[in-house]
């Protein structure tokens, strides 16, 4: 019989490589894109990209439909449910479908949508992201079928090649282009190149490497034996629709602050300068997010592949108990060394930095929520995850309108904290009567409070200078890792 430890290591290999398709990636949009951003465009304009995002993050969900989950679900030939191919190539029949409609509906009425949401002097803005939804929405069964194949690596190398192209896209437009135009007003760029675009071209570059990714992905189209089964995607649909719910209610807890803030703010004329300000800070959190992202890829076919093994619920007690110990590590690594961190933005944008270890936290809570998950996904009660990501949602909502007339957007950061925590509380209690795990509490607890007082200590001693605080905030870091490898090295080895 076999050790938990052995498909933990599969998670971890797993995780490292999908973490090569989604942390590198989204770190090299980070560590180039933000600080870019935050130099080369006002408060407002940021703002703007903050915004116009959160829409992007929100449609996603609406038109890839839980299709992504239901696919392993299906595909999984253990459940009767037939072939891998008519599995997959039924779901991409209806993304296709759907997502074309979308982009053609956007197509027609990109105006008018433009007028609802206030940016009526930029229609254009509409059409470009119309069709970067679309086409990602359509590209995201191909990108699950490959995590479902375990080819991690054809995954994480298309992921790499669209970020490249779009920080490249983003340097030429808003770097060389203007510059260029500086030094040859009456050039061959003066006629195709409008520096009154602005923002715009940051979209234009999204666009563009959407595109390449799409052509990328075409050699996985060939080969491919074309079946639509009706009656499999009624199953697949009716198994979809409360991961939808979960899904367009896990997205309002995520971007109704960034859509709400400039509505709910007290002074409308810097609205849209705050909300770059709170857009700039949240992204600080971004490790912690990305970390939780290549773990749910890497996760959620292990799970259901770990299902039908004797010790499963002993697996995912560790891999719960791991996931929560790197959780910490990257809050201290973040906030121990917040002094540095924060040069990742603007000197424009610091003022938020307040909000930063809030949301930290609202997102390790949101972690732990979505290893908890694993109850009610395996046992076919996806209803309950929907009924938890609604109450979620209007914890969210109820604050946004409270706190954010009152203290502003780190109101918006408080809400996150509430949603996600009450979220992970309830998750826990209702699986242990649905699916009882025997998680480690004691171990989890310890570390957690060994966590907070390390930094509560780091915020608590008056050390002078830059590089004392730095050198003293290592040694506190390293006595957290040291705490962790003592106790847990027989896990890691």
């Amino acid at each position: 019989m076999h050790s938990p430890r052995h498909p933990l290591k599969m998670l971890a290999g797993q995780t490292a490589v999908y973490g090569m398709g989604t942390i590198v990636p989204r770190l090299l949009n980070y560590l180039l894109l933000t600080p870019f951003y935050t130099r080369v465009f006002q408060q407002g304009e940021y703002g703007m990209v903050t915004e116009l995002y959160a829409y992007v993050a929100f449609l996603m969900v609406l038109l890839t439909y839980g299709m992504e989950t239901s696919f392993f679900r299906f595909a999984d030939s253990s459940k009767g449910e037939g072939t891998e191919n008519k599995v997959y190539t039924t779901a991409l029949t209806a993304l296709l479908f759907t997502s074309g409609f979308f982009i053609l509906l956007m197509g027609l009425f990109y105006r008018d949508v433009a007028g609802w949401i206030e940016y009526s002097a930029n229609p254009e803005y509409i059409i470009l992201f119309s069709l970067i939804v679309g086409i990602d929405a359509f590209a995201a069964l191909p990108f699950a079928r490959l995590r479902q194949q375990n080819r991690a690596l054809r995954f994480a190398s298309i992921k790499v090649v669209n970020v490249l192209v779009n920080i490249g896209f983003n340097l030429f437009f808003l770097v060389v282009c203007p510059r260029w135009l500086a030094a040859h007003p009456e050039g061959w760029l003066s006629g195709i190149y409008d520096p009154g675009f602005g923002v715009g071209y940051a979209f234009l570059a999204n666009l563009i490497a959407t595109l390449v990714t799409f052509l990328l992905l075409i050699p996985d189209f060939t080969g491919l034996r074309w079946a639509f089964d009706i009656s499999l995607l009624k199953k697949m649909l009716r198994y979809a629709l409360p991961l939808l719910i979960v899904g367009l209610a896990g997205m309002v807890n995520e971007v109704s602050d960034k859509l709400l803030l400039k509505h709910l703010l007290p002074n409308p004329d810097t609205a849209l300068a705050q909300l770059g300000v709170y857009g700039a800070n949240y992204k600080l959190a971004v490790l912690m997010t990305l970390f939780i992202q290549m773990f749910r890829y890497a996760a959620e076919p292990f799970f259901f592949s770990q299902a039908r093994e004797l010790k499963a619920r002993e697996t995912y007690a560790l891999v719960m108990k791991y996931f929560i110990l790197f959780g910490w590590l990257i809050f201290l690594g973040v906030m121990l060394f917040l002094d540095v961190v924060k040069f990742f933005i603007g000197p424009d944008f610091r003022d938020g930095l307040h909000i930063v270890p809030i949301v930290l936290l609202a997102n390790l809570f949101l972690g732990v929520f979505y290893n908890l998950s694993v109850w009610y996904k395996l046992n076919d009660l996806t209803r309950y995850g929907a009924l938890l990501a609604v109450l979620g949602s209007l914890i969210t909502l109820g604050m946004l309108f409270t706190l954010i007339p009152l203290i502003g957007y780190r109101g918006a950061a408080w809400a996150h904290f509430a949603c996600y925590g009450t979220m992970m509380v309830l998750s826990y209690f209702w699986g242990k009567k649905h699916y009882p795990i025997p998680y480690d509490l004691r171990g989890i607890g310890f570390y957690s409070l060994l966590a907070l007082g390390i930094y509560a200590l780091s915020e608590a001693l008056p050390v002078p200078g830059l590089i004392m605080p730095v050198m003293v905030n290592g040694v506190l870091l390293i006595g957290f890792a040291g705490v962790v490898w003592i106790r847990e090295k027989k896990g890691f080895l």
